[in-house]
């Protein structure tokens, strides 16, 4: 079992900076695959980036450049970075954690413990 805890959502103007954190409990956090999600009000959940246990890293098209995940197996964390941030990006944001291959990271069903979610606002 892993539980998820997210942490560093907020309100944030269109071309600020937000760091989130998704803390892990377990010791087997190094053999998961992570990933971030979003959830726009009245809208599907979706992938936005992912890291595997080997470090494959993958990103939605639609936050390359601007986003960057990250993951420090010592203190069981992935974290993502988003910069230049859009009022699209608005959303609840969630992390997960599966054991996949990098090319199934993007579909949700693949992830078996997922966190309870961080608010992330971008105004204009």
């Amino acid at each position: 079992q892993v539980q998820l805890v997210e942490s560093g959502g907020g309100l944030v103007q269109a071309g600020g900076s937000l760091r989130l954190s998704c803390a892990a409990s377990g010791r087997t956090f190094s053999s998961y695959s992570m990933g971030w999600f979003r959830q726009a009000l009245g809208k599907e959940r979706e992938f936005v980036a992912a890291i595997t246990w080997t470090g494959i890293i993958v990103y939605a098209d639609s936050v390359k450049g601007r986003f960057t995940i990250s993951r420090d197996n010592a203190k069981n964390t992935v974290y993502l970075q988003m910069n230049s941030l859009e009022r699209e990006d608005t959303a609840v944001y969630y992390c997960a954690a599966g054991q996949m291959l990098s090319g199934y990271v993007r579909d949700r069903v693949r992830y078996a413990f997922w966190g309870q979610g961080t608010q992330v606002t971008v105004s204009s």
